[in-house]
């Protein structure tokens, strides 16, 4: 049997993460999400002052720990390290690495089908509506006690897929083999199911846990 290597793409609060989780618990695989290494990579940027590219070139699995990588603000500063060329490179073989443990991985990211696992055999490009994705981020903010104020998150949310899109290095988009999952009108379940049954199809059955 091929080791399961699952690639799951997609934008900001599309439901990639939630279902990378699932999927590396359902089947027993290590999960990295790469969005938290360019987030660390920026993060620790701005505390140091030291170049993105220079960070990212050091980078520990321990720099992933940080609560504070969750938040929005974060996650504006890893969208602008992951525009530069020299911090993809640099985090290039970390992702891979990991990729490349023994019983297989579950990957979510960017370019996780078409730069860091392109032969994976299952790949996955889950995407929503612009407006379902900002209505989700809005509700994570609420219930995390902030005070989000909905035009701004739906903006701030278009110009990150703008930058993510656009790049020149590694742009966001669905390999020309992944399976394409809108997740607009699906809850965490309705994805999973979709999902498991894609997998299921490439001829991987859950054998234990």
């Amino acid at each position: 049997m091929t080791r399961l290597v699952i690639a799951i793409d997609g934008p900001s609060a599309s439901g990639k993460g939630t279902l990378a989780k699932r999927l590396a618990d359902h089947f027993n695989l290590p999960h990295l999400d790469t969005g938290l290494l360019y987030r660390a990579t920026g993060l620790k940027a701005e505390r140091t002052g030291r170049l993105p590219a220079e960070v990212a070139a050091g980078l520990a699995m321990a720099d992933l720990a940080d609560p504070e990588l969750k938040t929005d603000e974060v996650g504006q500063l890893g969208s602008k390290a992951a525009a530069i060329p020299e911090v993809r490179a640099n985090l290039l073989k970390f992702q891979k690495d990991f990729a490349a443990q023994a019983p297989g991985a579950v990957l979510d990211g960017r370019d996780i089908g078409t730069v860091i696992c392109p032969d994976a055999p299952v790949k996955l490009f889950v995407t929503a509506s612009l407006e379902a994705r900002g209505e989700r981020r809005f509700e994570e903010l609420r219930q995390r006690g902030a005070a989000p104020i909905k035009p701004r998150v739906l903006a701030e949310m278009a110009e990150r897929d703008r930058r993510d899109s656009e790049r020149a290095a590694a742009p966001l988009k669905a390999a020309p083999d992944a399976h394409q999952l809108d997740t607009s009108n699906m809850d965490a379940d309705a994805a999973f199911a979709a999902a498991l049954a894609f997998v299921a199809s490439k001829g991987f059955r859950r054998t234990g846990h």
